[in-house]
């Protein structure tokens, strides 16, 4: 499956339209960078064997979202019978995938394509209270029956977004005709917030209704992407086995903490060739998930601070510039025609050093200036964050079933 960036040109051309959507600005990302970060924080703080693989496997493409006034990215899928193509954010933060439909009996925000109309569907159907399937649904998520017979899901950002609608299944069509046969989704007849233009959400998470759960036994419970580094290129979402290269390193996840997100532990961080003096104790207080959802990387305060000293240290040549939005080591460029930034190295639980690509390490905030892409949590008990902009030009490989997170260089441009 190809993977588009939701703001990117290259998905409107591809739709054969005319621009939609206005692109966000970065500032406008930022602030619902942060909503995400907070809805995270909130969710958790509320909750306090390997399989063997098939070798089927499916490769969707992803594209940056920019034409879809957000900062994330997503990938091309259909939905019902006759297919109907849906536009949707890969969220490995959630789990259920859900969709905008008609007659959208409360609110529907303005996406790119036609908002998906199940009783055009000749294989849709909803979901009844009393079914295995309702019950699966993430605590928090059931906001009760209609009539007492039909199974209801809500899903609530601290940012005061939110989707709400009926749970229920349709033919799910990926890439190369695979179809997943009575796809349990959410059909959204509520739906405000900040997600742009799309037209939902693909849930990549560990719950039993994620994608990545139903799709268990085709695909074995594995995945993998790439996040293009420039909006105009792409990137893939891949279902199953990809038959990883010698390059591609594992660290374990920590199941010890909630089980609906992907943490990992970090145990340094290294800036142009130099590890910061970051007590082990500061990564583990919280813990740190990896999100595709959330665009800045979000340390430890203590830890940012050391990063931001050190970044600092080495980037003297270079005026300084005002913040922006989260952003606050940042740098005036106007003067000059290349710039050379510290490398940045992230070292994972069972030794796996991770090197940052360039668009991982510094962001434009204007024609003329650029600021380390990293922000610094709230405080010290904040879950920690791995954001897409510093995952951009990696593979990344879930191998969930197996409890493993997979890193690998030079997945995608």
């Amino acid at each position: 499956m190809k993977v588009y960036h939701r703001d990117g040109l290259c998905f409107q051309r591809g739709q054969g339209k005319a621009t939609v959507a206005t692109t966000p600005s970065l500032s406008e990302v930022l602030s619902q960078d942060q909503s995400r970060v907070d809805s995270i924080h909130a969710r958790l703080s509320q909750q306090s064997s390997t399989k063997k693989l098939n070798d089927e496997k499916v490769d969707i493409p992803v594209k940056s979202g920019r034409s879809f006034s957000s900062g994330d990215y997503v990938a091309v899928v259909s939905l019902g019978t006759p297919a109907k193509t849906l536009s949707l954010v890969l969220d490995t933060g959630s789990s259920l995938t859900w969709t905008q439909c008609q007659p959208c009996e409360q609110s529907c925000y303005r996406q790119i394509e036609p908002i998906f109309d199940p009783s055009s569907s000749s294989s849709y159907s909803k979901i009844s209270c009393n079914s295995p399937q309702c019950s699966q649904l993430s605590p928090g998520n059931d906001p009760g029956c209609v009539s007492g017979s039909t199974c209801m899901y809500l899903i609530q950002y601290v940012d005061r977004s939110f989707t709400v609608g009926y749970l229920s299944k349709d033919k799910l069509t990926l890439p190369s005709a695979d179809v997943i046969p009575d796809f349990l989704f959410g059909c959204g007849q509520n739906n405000q917030g900040i997600f742009g233009a799309t037209a939902g959400i693909i849930g990549l998470g560990r719950d039993p209704l994620s994608l990545v759960s139903q799709t268990a036994e085709k695909y074995g419970k594995y995945f993998s992407y790439c996040l293009p580094s420039v909006s105009s290129f792409s990137g893939h979402l891949t279902l199953g086995n990809n038959g990883d290269s010698g390059n591609v390193k594992f660290t374990p996840f920590d199941l010890s903490k909630d089980t609906s997100f992907y943490f990992i532990d970090i145990i340094a961080i290294t800036i142009g060739g130099l590890e910061l003096p970051i007590s082990q104790s500061v990564f583990k207080t919280a813990g740190t998930i990896i999100d595709s959802g959330t665009v800045i990387t979000r340390l430890p305060p203590e830890a940012y601070d050391s990063m931001k000293s050190m970044f600092q240290q080495l980037m003297t040549k270079y005026p300084r510039a005002p913040s922006f939005s989260i952003l606050d080591t940042c740098y005036d460029i106007s003067n000059f025609t290349t710039v050379t930034i510290p490398t940045v190295a992230f070292t994972f639980g069972g030794n796996v050093k991770v090197d940052l690509a360039p668009s991982g390490i510094i962001i434009p905030s204007s024609s003329s200036s650029v600021c380390l892409a990293f922000a610094a949590n709230n405080n010290a008990a904040d879950v920690g964050t791995f954001g897409s902009t510093q995952q951009k030009t990696l593979e990344i490989v879930y191998d969930v079933a197996g409890g493993n997170l997979g890193f690998g260089p030079g997945g995608c441009s």
